[in-house]
């Protein structure tokens, strides 16, 4: 419902009738409308009352809009309040969250701290642990050095007393063989000959002897090696000449069996830088082995190349039965004579033993290459030298110096030795050789003293001799400036 200030519409008034009657007949005026009414006069009294109702109902809707505004400040400033209560809750939950979550971290450093401490403690009591382990194992240390010094010395005094022990078995034992064997071998070539049965026992005796004497040799020797007291005179050696030395040892042995061996040109220049002993000793001793193991009227080849510029390689190969896989592996053990202890060779299995530990103290090696039924190749490398050159006036080495002399002048031998049965051999050996003069001595000043005095060709010396020993004895000679003789 519209209400104008100017046209106030009253409910119930007499004229909406007329203005609706007006409306329906537009065309009819007021004067011409035959049931127009002349209207009463309305009083002002209730104009004005109207007026103030239509007053008061503007004030009432605007009262009512007002209330309603205030109803949807009143709901918002409760929706800012809700908000306000949420972020505050929601902040307090925050809040309470962090110190949750810092108490839960703390509590848990706490746990870490207590789980360190607990750790720190069983390690600081493991350490007093291992320290009174560590304490006791130096006590432990100690108490084993100090019977270890006590078993070294006990050790090197029993290493003394073998050396002693062996020094003296090597006389004591070699001195009666070499008289065996010499006075065999005398009573071989002696006049008149033995008879066919005789020459049969000497032949035992002498193979025995020789044995015997090897046997004793090696096992010197490999005792001498292990306590560390073998002494080498290391020098350029000629291969050449030491071959040939070999030869003329081993070619009896080899026609005895029916061996062919060849020995293959060496090369005049090719010297090696060790001891001249022992390098026969080794090539003797794989020589021996390469016609003993070898098949009946077999071969053995010995051959000599330059392995490398500074390795000089020398080649024993035979034709024998050769040694399988297994066999090589244990080939270099000490008395182990790999299957051949019911054979008929006699051996002692140390002798490769005595041979491979030569080689390796003159700085060489040795190997071999062997398969069942095509024989073995053993060899050794050495290291090579120069080539010595002579110096002016250099005298020649003794077995050519006797020899360059001829057999018309007479030479004299001294023998300096205290063992009855050893002269004897020796004089009767010399009986002989009508162009050699033999002197003996019991003892080394004796020996020196006709050194000195006769001056001889060659001295043969005994080194175990009573007071003065040979070595001593040999060291004096040595020394002396005048002296010419060939010790």
């Amino acid at each position: 419902m519209a209400i104008y200030r100017d046209q106030k519409h009253v409910p119930g008034d007499p004229h909406d009738n007329d203005a609706a009657a007006n409306t329906e007949n537009p065309g009819l005026t007021d004067m011409d409308s035959p049931h127009k009414k002349i209207p009463p006069a309305v009083p002002e009294k209730d104009i004005t009352l109207r007026e103030n109702a239509v007053i008061n109902d503007e004030a009432a809707v605007l009262s009512r809009e007002n209330l309603a505004s205030a109803r949807e400040d009143a709901a918002d400033l409760r929706e800012n309040a809700n908000h306000l209560r949420e972020e505050k809750a929601s902040s307090r939950e925050r809040v309470i969250l962090a110190a949750e979550t810092k108490q839960s971290a703390t509590d848990d450093h706490m746990q870490m701290l207590q789980q360190v401490n607990a750790r720190l403690i069983i390690a600081t009591i493991e350490a007093q642990k291992l320290a009174e382990q560590l304490q006791a194992t130096q006590t432990e240390l100690e108490n084993a050095k100090i019977v270890a010094e006590a078993a070294r010395a006990v050790a090197e005094k029993a290493n003394l007393a073998k050396s002693n022990f062996l020094s003296s078995m090597s006389h004591e034992l070699r001195t009666p063989l070499n008289a065996i064997l010499g006075f065999a071998q005398l009573l071989e070539a002696g006049t008149p000959a033995p008879t066919a049965a005789q020459i049969v026992r000497l032949h035992q005796i002498i193979k025995a002897g020789w044995y015997l004497l090897e046997l004793i040799n090696e096992i010197l020797d490999l005792a001498v090696i292990e306590s560390g007291r073998l002494s080498l005179s290391r020098e350029p050696v000629s291969l050449i000449e030491v071959m040939r030395e070999c030869q003329a040892m081993i070619e009896p042995q080899a026609q005895k069996r029916g061996i062919q061996i060849s020995f293959l040109p060496f090369d005049h220049s090719w010297f090696a830088h060790a001891d001249r002993t022992r390098v026969k000793q080794v090539l003797i001793n794989l020589l021996s082995n390469a016609i003993k193991y070898n098949r009946e009227h077999g071969t053995v080849a010995v051959t000599c190349s330059a392995s490398t510029p500074e390795r000089i390689r020398i080649s024993i190969k035979d034709s024998g039965a050769g040694l399988s896989a297994e066999q090589t592996a244990q080939l270099f053990q000490p008395f182990n004579r790999l299957g051949q202890e019911t054979g008929v060779e006699e051996g002692t299995g140390i002798g490769l033993v005595v041979t491979k530990q030569l080689v390796e103290l003159m700085e060489g090696t040795i190997g071999v290459e062997s398969s069942v039924g095509a024989g073995s190749e053993f060899w050794i490398e050495l290291i090579r030298d120069f080539t010595p050159q002579l110096a002016p006036g250099h005298s020649m080495p003794a077995e050519r110096a006797l020899q360059a002399h001829g057999h018309s002048a007479l030479h004299t031998l001294l023998y300096v030795e205290d063992n009855p049965a050893n002269l004897m051999l020796v004089e009767q050996i010399i009986e002989s050789h009508p162009h050699i003069r033999m002197l003996s001595a019991r003892d080394g000043n004796q020996g020196i003293a006709l050194a000195r005095t006769h001056l001889p060709d060659v001295i043969l010396m005994d080194i175990n001799l009573p007071g003065l020993s040979g070595s001593q004895a040999l060291r004096i000679l040595r020394d002396d400036t005048d002296r010419k003789s060939v010790v």
